[in-house]
């Protein structure tokens, strides 16, 4: 009995293990450690996204997480869009208010540059993470 639990035990610990590299091996921060800073186009394009939401959603997390921001503005996610020569939403604040509503991103505590900002939520930077296929939580 005492050697069917060992290998139990170690087969959990394999599985964790897959599943840990799996995520990892998703991760952008890959190109990054090989001395390549990965671009916000190239992460759009790892990513994915269906609709200008998502993609409202992921240059987000790229500004918070490669950009060097805390929070991020209607200015910054316009620049986002630019840089990686996405077509800006006619009304970026609408698709803001969508992730909002989804629990993706929330308010920042101040605003920035005199502008209302935004960053993401737990719930929203596990999305993206996950490759946008966490909708259902």
């Amino acid at each position: 009995m005492a050697r069917e639990q060992i290998i139990n035990d170690i087969m959990q610990k394999l599985e964790d293990h897959e599943h840990r590299i799996a995520v990892l091996e998703r991760m952008p921060e890959r190109a990054e450690s090989k001395g390549k800073k990965l671009s916000l186009k190239e992460f759009i394009l790892t990513k994915n996204p269906a609709d200008d939401i998502q993609r409202t959603l992921v240059i987000g997390y790229y500004l918070e997480h490669f950009g060097g921001v805390s929070a991020f503005n209607a200015k910054d996610l316009t620049k986002g869009f630019r840089s990686a020569k996405e077509p800006v939403p006619l009304n970026i604040n609408d698709k803001v208010n969508s992730n909002i509503a989804k629990g993706h991103m929330m308010l920042a505590e101040e605003k920035k540059d005199k502008l209302m900002a935004w960053i993401l939520t737990n719930k929203g930077e596990e999305f993206v993470e996950e490759d946008l296929k966490a909708e259902s939580r």
